[in-house]
């Protein structure tokens, strides 16, 4: 994850109601970005060897699963460039579904994302 938010991703920091945090949170906390038509909501942490970033998308038609490209979007604010971010598609037994509309980012910090080879990819 980035050392420190980048000012555009701090001007949407929630900072005040039941979500709010300011940055002596770090990296934590809720931010909401304004997307063309649409709002992306992300819920941000840190901590105990990961990285994450849960997002949720509205817009008129209301709430709805995070296209790829606002997934791509949401990762480059909180990630450099060449850093690995994966979804996971846990085990049936494991898997836990607070929101059907909330897609997430995962970045472990002590271990290397290992990558298939490239010509696969």
């Amino acid at each position: 994850m980035r050392e420190t938010l980048l000012p555009e991703v701090e001007r949407e920091r929630v900072q005040s109601g039941l979500l709010k945090s300011d940055p002596s949170f770090g990296r934590n906390g809720f931010f909401i970005f304004k997307r063309r038509r649409s709002y992306l909501f992300c819920q941000v942490s840190d901590g105990e060897g990961w990285e994450h970033v849960s997002i949720h998308a509205e817009d008129a038609k209301g709430s709805r699963t995070p296209t790829w490209a606002e997934m791509c979007y949401i990762k480059d604010l909180f990630w450099m460039p060449e850093e690995c971010v994966i979804q996971y598609h846990p085990p049936k037994s494991k898997y836990k579904n607070l929101h059907p509309d909330v897609l997430h980012l995962w970045r472990p910090t002590e271990v290397e994302i290992p990558l298939p080879p490239r010509e696969f990819v």
